[in-house]
Parts: C-alpha cells; structure tokens; sequence
C-alpha cells in the first residue's frame, strides 16, 4: 500500500485561465524591458515592475495562490508556536558543539598518526 500524497491539479478552467494569464503578464514583463531598450533605464525598470506586479496579482487570484497564502499564514502561526531558546542556552550549545568539535579533531589526528606510524615504520619499515 502506497502512503503517497495525491498529485494536486489545477481543477477549474478558471484557474487554469488565471495562471496561463499570469505566466503571459510576466514573459510579456520580460519582453517589454527588452523592447523599451532604447528608453531610460528607469522606465524599463518600471515597465518590468509593473508586469511582474500584475502577474504576481493574477496568481493570487486563483486557487494555488489562494493556497499559497494560506500555507504562508499557517506556516507563520506554527513559527509563534515555537519555544526559542534563551541567550544562555544557545551560548552554552554553541560551547557544547566547539568542544566535540575540538576533541573529535584531536582523536582524528591521534587516530591518524597512530595508523601512520603502524604502517609506515612498523610494517613496512619506511623511515622518514
């Protein structure tokens, strides 16, 4: 038995309508900058804005960018849910973490200079 989550689709031609739309406004955001070249840098600036603006709305009208929002605000609630920990906390598994790291290290290397010196000087008798 499969436990995958269903493939969500764009249901109504509505949606489907809204977000061709979307995609049109913004290559046409694209297109227009590179046809205003001759203009100033600020009104292919604006003019790019502006489409991206409008394509960024008409997503929002339809259904994924209805969802999108949604997920955005419960993903924003379960954040406030979170408890951080305080200065003291933090500080002391920031220390916590910088010794592992140091001891670890130093075992490594223990680790690895023993190993050379097996190998090296006592089996196969190269001295350096």
């Amino acid at each position: 038995m499969s436990n995958q989550a269903p493939i969500e689709t764009v249901s109504s031609g509505a949606d489907k309508a809204k977000l061709a739309g979307a995609a049109v406004l913004l290559v046409a955001a694209v297109v227009a900058y590179y046809l205003l070249g001759q203009q100033s840098l600020w009104i292919r600036v604006l003019a790019l804005l502006l489409g991206v603006a409008a394509a960024v709305f008409v997503f929002f009208q339809s259904e994924a960018g209805r969802q999108l929002v949604a997920y955005g605000h419960e993903s924003w609630r379960e954040v406030r849910k979170v408890v951080w920990p305080t200065r003291k906390e933090s500080t002391q598994m920031t220390a916590y973490v910088f010794a592992f790291v140091v001891v670890m290290a130093l075992f490594l290397w223990v680790t690895d200079k023993t190993l050379e010196w097996v190998l090296y000087d006592l089996i196969l008798g190269w001295k350096r």
